[in-house]
C-alpha cells in the first residue's frame, strides 16, 4: 500500500536506476575518459557515416534518408542492448545503459585536450596549433597563441553542450520511460552530432539535413549549457553580457556557451573574420585559459549530477502522474 500522498516503495526503486545509470557514466569517464577506437561505438558510427560521404545524383534525397535513418539505427541497436541486458537482470540493464551513456558523453578528454593546448601554447606555438585539431576543425597555421588559446576554450564551451549536456539531457527526459529508452535517445542525439560534424558543412549538399537536424536539436542544450557555465562559476551576470553576443557565430546555438564563457572569464574569444566575442576584452592568457577549462569542467559534472537527479525524480513521479491523469 502507498503511504498517503506518497509513492510506492516500487517507484522510489525504480528511480535508483537511471540515477545510477548516470553515477557509472560519471564514474567511468573520470577513469577512462573514452573507450579505445578500436571499441568505441562512435568511432563504429563514424566509419558508417563515412560511407555516404560522397557525390550523389540526388544529394539532397540521399541528405533527409541519411540524417533520418542512422541516428535511429544507432538508437534502436542501443535499445535492443540495454533491453535484452535489463530483461537478464536489472543491474545488468544499468550497466549497458550506462555504457552507452559513457559512449555518448566526454568530459575529461576534452578537458584535458583543449588543456594540452592551452599549455603547448606557451611552450610550443607549432605544436599547439597541430593539437588544435583534436579540438576544432578551424585553419590554424597563422593564429597567434592567444588565437589558439581563444580556440581551445570556445571548443571546449561548444563541445560542453555537444558531448555532455546534449546526450544527458536526452537520457534524462527518456529514462523514466525506461533504461532502454534513455540510452536509444543519448544515443540517437550523439548520433545526430556525428553527422553533423561529419558532414553538416555548407559546401555538402548532402550534409543540409544533418546540420539542419543538429540546429533543432541543440537548441535546448547549449542554453543549457550557458546556464551550466554561469552555476558553475557562480556568476549568473555572464548570461546576461551572453545574450548579447550569443548571435554572433553563425551557428544558431554554439553562440551561447562560448559567449557564456567569455563573459565568465572576461576575454576576447575569436574566430578571425568569423565573429567575436566579447570584443572588448583580451584574447585569453594561459592562465585565464586554464580557469575557463576548470569551468567546463565543473559544469560538466553538474551536468551529469542534474541528469541523474531529474532521471531519478520523473522515473518515481511517472507512475503517479499516470495515475492521476
Amino acid at each position: 500500500m502507498n503511504p498517503p500522498g506518497g509513492v510506492s516503495v516500487g517507484a522510489a526503486a525504480a528511480g535508483v536506476l537511471p540515477a545510477a545509470t548516470v553515477a557509472l557514466a560519471l564514474a567511468l569517464d573520470a577513469a577512462v575518459a573514452e573507450p579505445p577506437r578500436r571499441l568505441h561505438p562512435v568511432a563504429w558510427f563514424g566509419s558508417l557515416v563515412a560511407r555516404f560521404d560522397r557525390e550523389w545524383s540526388h544529394p539532397a534525397t540521399v541528405g533527409l534518408a541519411v540524417a533520418v535513418a542512422l541516428p535511429l539505427f544507432a538508437a534502436a541497436a542501443v535499445a535492443l542492448a540495454v533491453g535484452l541486458a535489463t530483461r537478464l537482470h536489472p543491474a545488468l540493464g544499468v550497466a549497458a545503459a550506462g555504457l552507452a551513456v559513457f559512449a555518448a558523453t566526454s568530459l575529461r578528454m576534452l578537458s584535458s585536450k583543449a588543456a594540452e593546448v592551452v599549455a603547448a601554447s606557451d611552450a610550443d606555438l607549432p605544436t599547439a596549433r597541430e593539437r588544435l585539431r583534436w579540438l576544432a576543425g578551424r585553419d590554424a597555421a597563422d593564429l597567434s597563441a592567444g588565437e589558439v588559446r581563444s580556440a581551445a576554450v570556445e571548443s571546449a564551451a561548444e563541445n560542453l553542450a555537444d558531448g555532455a549536456v546534449a546526450p544527458l539531457l536526452a537520457f534524462a527526459l527518456f529514462a523514466p520511460f525506461s533504461l532502454a529508452a534513455g540510452a536509444a535517445a543519448a544515443a540517437w542525439v550523439k548520433a545526430v552530432n556525428t553527422l553533423d560534424s561529419m558532414l553538416g558543412y555548407l559546401d555538402v549538399s548532402h550534409g543540409t539535413a544533418s546540420a539542419r537536424l543538429d540546429d533543432l536539436t541543440m537548441w535546448i542544450p547549449a542554453r543549457a549549457s550557458a546556464v551550466l557555465l554561469a552555476l558553475a562559476a557562480s556568476l549568473p551576470a555572464s548570461l546576461l553580457a551572453a545574450r548579447r553576443w550569443a548571435d554572433a557565430p553563425p551557428s544558431p546555438n554554439s553562440g551561447w556557451p562560448m559567449a557564456t564563457l567569455a563573459a565568465v572569464v572576461d576575454s576576447r574569444l575569436e574566430k578571425p573574420g568569423v565573429y567575436v566575442l566579447n570584443p572588448g576584452g583580451a584574447l585569453p592568457s594561459v592562465e585565464t585559459s586554464r580557469a575557463a577549462i576548470r569551468v567546463v569542467s565543473v559544469a560538466g559534472v553538474l551536468a551529469f549530477l542534474f541528469a541523474g537527479l531529474l532521471a531519478g525524480v520523473a522515473t518515481v513521479l511517472l507512475p503517479e502522474v499516470v495515475a492521476w491523469l
